[in-house]
């Protein structure tokens, strides 16, 4: 078997400073390349020579791509930043427009969508995480019937209307386009959620609570 102290893995050239276009440019083909009889993995093994590494980071092409990596990263970071907070400041100062319904409609909407969602047996762990509650008499595709919510646990229409507004809102997470796994994503999915929760608890003030609830729980 190869002395594997003589070697270096990919993730161990990666490690010293390498990107894999460095690697691919420098260092071409693995000095060791396979499958690893200790383990199962669907990865091949890509071993470099030490000494091979070695002795290509002292050429100055080495120095000239590991100085134009850095320029290109902290290009890359400088954009992702800039991307961030516009991001942020479009979130922040959109204006956020909540469909208006009577409370029958809404209350009428927000079962057809659950019953839509949802058919999961009883007990299911729902979209709020919860377990689904049975609503005979929900409409049906035709959006025809009365719901008759009064099997429904204590407090699930509230949540059933909240989650029906917030899936009326969903255009507003284009908002998010540009960061997908970039600077920022994380913080402007936040600040997108609490917007959009504060708007609806402030266009239905009988949903707040429920909309504080998810600020809190959802971050």
């Amino acid at each position: 078997m190869t002395d594997r102290t003589t070697y270096v893995s990919l993730a161990g050239v990666r490690g010293r400073g390498w990107t894999d276009a460095m690697v691919r440019d420098l260092l071409g083909t693995p000095d060791v390349q396979g499958r690893d009889p200790r383990r199962w993995s669907l990865a091949p093994v890509r071993l470099y020579l030490l000494a091979r590494v070695e002795t290509v980071e002292r050429t100055p092409e080495f120095a000239e791509a590991a100085v134009l990596s850095r320029a290109r990263s902290s290009a890359t970071g400088a954009y992702a930043e800039r991307r961030r907070a516009a991001v942020l400041t479009a979130i922040r100062t959109e204006p956020i427009e909540v469909p208006r319904l009577p409370g029958p409609e809404l209350e009428r909407r927000a079962v057809r969508h659950r019953h839509l969602l949802g058919a999961r047996s009883p007990g299911t762990p729902g979209p709020d995480g919860r377990g689904r509650a049975r609503t005979a008499g929900a409409p049906g595709p035709d959006g025809k019937g009365t719901a008759r919510t009064a099997v429904a646990p204590a407090g699930s229409l509230v949540r059933w209307q909240v989650s029906y507004l917030r899936h009326a809102l969903a255009r507003y997470e284009t908002l998010l386009d540009g960061l997908y796994g970039e600077t920022g994503r994380g913080e402007a999915e936040r600040l997108l959620r609490r917007r959009l929760y504060e708007a609806i608890g402030a266009a239905y003030p009988s949903l707040a609570r429920e909309c504080r609830r998810r600020i809190a729980v959802e971050g």
